[in-house]
Formats: C-alpha cells, sequence, structure tokens
C-alpha cells in the first residue's frame, strides 16, 4: 500500500499542471476583456474568435490528457503493487485497458488535429508574417514586451515576438479571426471606428479621432499599406486602407512580399513616407521596386 500512496502521489504532481493550465487559459481571457477601454463599443465579432477557439480546444486537450495520465497511472500502480504473480486474465485485463486509453486519447487528440484543418479555409496551417509601425503625433509607439518563456504577445495563432511583425502561424477558419482588428484584441489593444489603443512599453495608450495632439492639430486614425504587386519583377504599391479593421496580412511568410503596414494618428493625408525597416532594407539593395515616397 505504501507503494501505492507514492505512485498517486506522484501522478498528482504530474497531472496537476495540466488541470492548472486548463483553467489558467479562462482566466486569462477574462483578464484580457478587463484591459480593453469601455468607449467605441462598435467592434464586429471578429474580435477574439482565434484566442476563443484556442483557448477551448488547448483546455479540451490537456484535460484529455490529464484524465488520460491518471488512468494509466492508476493501472501502472496496480500492476506495481500485486504481491503474488498475476494470473494471464489479469495481465490481459491490464494490457487492454492501457491500449484503450491510449488509443481513445490518441484518437482524440489527432481527430481534433483533422477537424480544425478540414475546417480551415486555408486547407490547413498557414505562416503569414506582415511587418507594422505605429505612429502617434508624430512619434513611432513601443510595443508592450513579451513576458515568459513563450516569447511572444498574443495568442498562439495570432502573435508578435517583440519584432514589430504580426505572426500567423498556424489553423484559420475564417479570415476574420485574422484581421487587424483581431490582431489588436489578441495583443490587449482594440482597433474601432473611431481610434486606436495601444498596449505599449508605458502602458494602455487611446488615440480618438479627431481628439488634439500636443501641438494642436486634430488627428485622426490613418492606415497605410506596402504591397508586393508583382513578385517576378520585385515591384509594390502602397494603398490607403478606407476600413483598417477589415484589413488582413498577404500570404506571404517572408517580408518582403509580406506586407508593411504603417498606422498613423496624425493630420489626414493622401500617402505616407514611413517604411518598414525589411522593406527599406530590400528597396536599398535593389531587390524592391517601390514608387518614389512622398
Amino acid at each position: 500500500m505504501r507503494t501505492l500512496f507514492v505512485v498517486l502521489v506522484i501522478t498528482a504532481a504530474l497531472v496537476a499542471p495540466f488541470l492548472v493550465l486548463a483553467h489558467g487559459g479562462e482566466t486569462e481571457e477574462a483578464d484580457h476583456e478587463e484591459m480593453l477601454p469601455l468607449h467605441e463599443e462598435e467592434a464586429t465579432e471578429a474580435q477574439g474568435l482565434s484566442l476563443a477557439r484556442e483557448i477551448a480546444f488547448s483546455n479540451n486537450n490537456l484535460r484529455i490528457a490529464g484524465i488520460a495520465g491518471i488512468i494509466l497511472a492508476f493501472l501502472v500502480a496496480i500492476a506495481m503493487v500485486q504481491t503474488k504473480p498475476a494470473s494471464e486474465r489479469s495481465k490481459r485485463i491490464l494490457f487492454w485497458a492501457i491500449v484503450v486509453v491510449v488509443g481513445t486519447t490518441t484518437i482524440y487528440l489527432a481527430g481534433t488535429t483533422i477537424y480544425l484543418n478540414l475546417s480551415s479555409i486555408t486547407g490547413g496551417p498557414v505562416h503569414w508574417h506582415a511587418d507594422f509601425r505605429i505612429f502617434a503625433c508624430g512619434n513611432e509607439l513601443e510595443l508592450e514586451q513579451s513576458e515568459g518563456i513563450s516569447n511572444r504577445v498574443g495568442t498562439g495563432t495570432f502573435h508578435h515576438h517583440d519584432d514589430n511583425r504580426v505572426h500567423i502561424e498556424g489553423v484559420v477558419t475564417s479570415l476574420r479571426e485574422v484581421s487587424l482588428q483581431s490582431f489588436f484584441s489578441a495583443i490587449g489593444g482594440r482597433l474601432t471606428q473611431s481610434g486606436i489603443t495601444v498596449p505599449t512599453a508605458q502602458g494602455l495608450e487611446t488615440f480618438l479621432n479627431n481628439e488634439p495632439c500636443p501641438d494642436g492639430t486634430r488627428g485622426a486614425l490613418q492606415a497605410f499599406v506596402w504591397k508586393v504587386t508583382d513578385l517576378d519583377a520585385r515591384t509594390a504599391t502602397q494603398e490607403k486602407l478606407e476600413d483598417p479593421r477589415s484589413y488582413v496580412p498577404s500570404p506571404h511568410s517572408q517580408v518582403p512580399p509580406g506586407d508593411c503596414l504603417i498606422l498613423e494618428f496624425g493630420p489626414q493625408k493622401d500617402r505616407t513616407d514611413k517604411l518598414c525597416p525589411f522593406w527599406q532594407i530590400a528597396v536599398d539593395k535593389g531587390e524592391l521596386i517601390i514608387p518614389s515616397l512622398p
């Protein structure tokens, strides 16, 4: 019995992290909602879809793995504490019990992965990138840095790595999940028709349309995107987005040809003279041709 007690204690210690992590995701989602400002509630249902789905599948997988681990440990403990040689019937029962637990768990985990891939509009996992820069009243904003071993801000599917680069990595079931509005929601900010809230190194900073900058000029949120229009000729153009919230990065893993997105809060204008660092390097090397900057 002493051996059984030790085995069960060790099992509980190993399985506990699975159960804690499963519930930790739910708490994180609630905290994230509290961080968002209460103004401008016209944000669409696209916000949070990717985060909610990711948390749901992660929680379910962790729970299933944790339960399977407990059952397997219990079966192994039974085999270890037997004082008499087990009969052939007992051995078969233990063997098939372990096979059933391992098999059903594997089928479930594989099934969820297959389901996500089948429901994806891209036919499977993607790995898209787009660089971005954010300016407010002429000053470039520095985003909040990542913490912990994950080295990312956002979700596993939608995040940045302190590199001013949008990372879309995983299964995308709807393009609304990877819109610019959803990206800001994932990293703890907010993007609406009326303005933007950015999680910076100094905390959340909000800029609303028609609010004044320090110099007295009225500002407006504007978004400009540099896109490679011809991969063979390596030519690119700039476009001012009418609705930045619905912007979805181009499906490229490298930048460029991945997009360069410039967000500016300031006086209204038709074009921007800003460029992302990797785009500038490509232009300087002659690897990318763009129209003259304003």
